[in-house]
């Protein structure tokens, strides 16, 4: 049975964590299979806060070792979910 793991970040401040999150999704990069990233945006607004969702593949550990490492960051939160097929 393989497993598929999706895990959403909320960022609270894009400007400040952004780059935090960026070398931590780099250095895990060939355990993520997607990755869609949103935030607000028009022509008189940029939004501080974003949203990124990641489909996860690999070793269930290494999994496990990228949502810490995103946990580590501030004002981070991480949600989970889990799929079986």
């Amino acid at each position: 049975m393989k497993e598929i793991t999706i895990i959403g970040i909320h960022i609270s401040d894009r400007v400040k964590d952004a780059t935090k999150v960026q070398d931590i999704l780099t250095r895990y990069g060939c355990s993520i299979k997607t990755r869609l990233g949103m935030h607000d945006i028009s022509e008189e607004y940029c939004s501080s806060c974003g949203l990124i969702i990641l489909e996860l593949i690999g070793d269930p550990d290494e999994r496990q070792r990228l949502e810490k490492e995103l946990l580590t960051v501030e004002n981070l939160e991480v949600q989970k979910m889990h799929f079986n097929c």
